[in-house]
């Protein structure tokens, strides 16, 4: 059971962090220019330090949330650079998920999720069906355990119940946005990415033992 205290402390940590912009930008700029840098994972390496990578990849997801302004290219962001996965035209691809197309809809922390879920279990070759059912499990299992840990997976729900304590859509209206911005919405709502990229990054380390 999500623990509502807890998160929004977390959300009123994020509101008030001194952010530092010129350094997430240097490297989202980087990563545009000379594209997401291909790793070869150690297992070995990664089982062993799991903790501090997870540290780590949800500190880069709620860094990309405020600097792009956009739940699931942070997320997703932040998994490809660890893992090495995919291309920046993926990110450009998640232009419009954030709460599914501004409806507040599905949560980008769980659609990015998804997303890095694709590049890295998914088939060289389509179609492999086998390969496909392991991955829908897996999402399966990535998304209860999002939604035990913020108590649910649409992004009106998430803003309503933690993130604002009121039920604003950004993606509704113009004053909705503007609403939602002097809230300081962008900087709480790197919470759902970063749970989400901590979630999505065990079950990929857990994976490999």
């Amino acid at each position: 059971m999500a623990n509502i205290a807890a998160l929004r402390a977390k959300v009123n940590e994020l509101a008030v962090r001194q952010w530092d912009i010129q350094a997430i930008e240097s490297r989202v700029k980087k990563m545009v220019s000379a594209g997401i840098p291909r790793k070869k994972l150690n297992a070995k390496e990664m089982t062993e330090n799991k903790d501090k990578i997870l540290d780590r990849v949800q500190l880069r997801a709620e860094e990309y949330n405020f600097y792009l302004k956009n739940c699931a290219q942070g997320t997703a962001l932040a998994l490809m650079e660890k893992f090495g996965l995919g291309n920046m035209e993926i990110i450009k691809a998640l232009t419009a998920y954030p709460g599914i197309g501004g409806t507040g809809d599905m949560c980008g922390g769980i659609t990015g999720s998804l997303v890095a879920f694709g590049l890295y279990f998914g088939p060289d070759n389509p179609p492999d069906f086998e390969k496909t059912n392991k991955i829908i499990m897996t999402s399966q299992k990535f998304m209860a355990f999002f939604e035990r840990e913020i108590g649910y997976m649409y992004c009106a729900d998430i803003i309503e119940t933690v993130i604002l304590g009121h039920r604003v859509n950004p993606g509704e209206s113009d004053e909705a946005m503007g609403i939602f911005s002097r809230e300081n919405g962008f900087e709480k709502c790197g919470l759902p990415p970063g749970i989400g990229v901590r979630i999505a990054a065990g079950i990929i380390i857990d994976s490999m033992k």
